[in-house]
C-alpha cells in the first residue's frame, strides 16, 4: 500500500471518528429531552468543541492531499467528498447542541404531553446518519438513496408534530412557550436529517460521477 493510500484511509477514519462523536451527540441531547437530564445536555454542549476540532483537522488535512498529491478523478472526488460531509456534519453537531439548550430549558418546566414523534424522528435521522456514514466508507451509492428515500418521513412526522401542537396552543395559550420550544426541535431533526440527504447525495457523486442535487430519487 503506498503513502497515498494510508493518508486515503487515515482520512476515512477521521471523518467517520467524527460522523460517530455527531450520531452520539443527536443520540445523547434526544435522551436529555425525554428524561429529563439537564445534566446529559450540558455534556453535549461541552463535547462540541470536539466536532469542531475534528472539522477543522479534516479540512486542512484534504487541502493538504489536494496541494501535495493532485489527485485525479476517484481519489480527488472522494477527497473533496469528505470536505463537503465535514461541514455537514459539523452543522448536525451545532443542532444537536441547539436541542440539548431547548431540552435545558423545557427540563426546567412541567412536561407538556409525552414525547413521542420526536424520538421516532430522531431515531430516523440517526440510523440515516449511520448508514450514510457507511455508505462513504465502503463506497456503496445503493446505501446513500435508500437514505434520500427516509427524509419524506422525517417530513411527515414534523409536520404531524407541528399540528399537534397547534392544537395544544389553541386550547391552552399558557402551553404555548413550551410547544413552540418542542416545534424548534422538531426542526432541528427534519435539518439533521437534511444534512444526511445532503451527505448522501455527495456519496453518490463520489463514486458515480453524478450530481443528483435538486432531482427526485424515486
Amino acid at each position: 500500500m503506498s503513502v497515498f493510500d494510508d493518508e486515503l484511509r487515515n482520512l476515512k477514519e477521521k471523518v467517520l471518528k467524527m460522523g460517530l462523536l455527531v450520531e452520539a451527540a443527536i443520540r445523547d441531547s434526544i435522551k436529555s429531552l425525554v428524561e429529563r437530564d439537564s445534566d446529559l445536555a450540558r455534556e453535549v454542549i461541552k463535547k462540541d468543541h470536539q466536532i469542531n476540532a475534528l472539522d477543522v483537522e479534516i479540512d486542512e488535512e484534504c487541502i493538504r492531499l489536494i496541494a501535495l498529491r493532485q489527485p485525479k478523478a476517484g481519489d480527488l472526488r472522494f477527497i473533496t467528498t469528505a470536505m463537503k460531509i465535514t461541514t455537514d456534519l459539523e452543522r448536525m453537531g451545532d443542532l444537536a447542541e441547539d436541542i440539548s439548550e431547548r431540552a435545558i430549558e423545557l427540563n426546567e418546566e412541567p412536561p407538556l404531553k409525552p414525547y413521542i414523534d420526536i424520538p421516532r424522528m430522531a431515531e430516523i435521522a440517526q440510523g440515516m446518519l449511520i448508514d450514510v456514514l457507511d455508505a462513504f466508507v465502503r463506497r456503496e451509492p445503493h446505501i446513500a438513496y435508500d437514505v434520500i428515500k427516509r427524509d419524506d418521513e422525517v417530513d411527515r412526522l414534523v409536520v404531524q408534530v407541528f399540528n399537534e401542537l397547534l392544537f395544544f396552543m389553541i386550547q391552552d395559550p399558557k402551553t404555548v412557550s413550551r410547544a413552540v420550544k418542542i416545534t424548534y426541535i422538531a426542526k432541528y431533526l427534519e435539518r439533521i436529517a437534511d444534512h444526511a440527504t445532503n451527505i448522501a447525495e455527495m456519496i453518490v457523486y463520489m463514486v458515480e460521477g453524478k450530481m443528483i442535487r435538486h432531482t427526485k430519487v424515486e
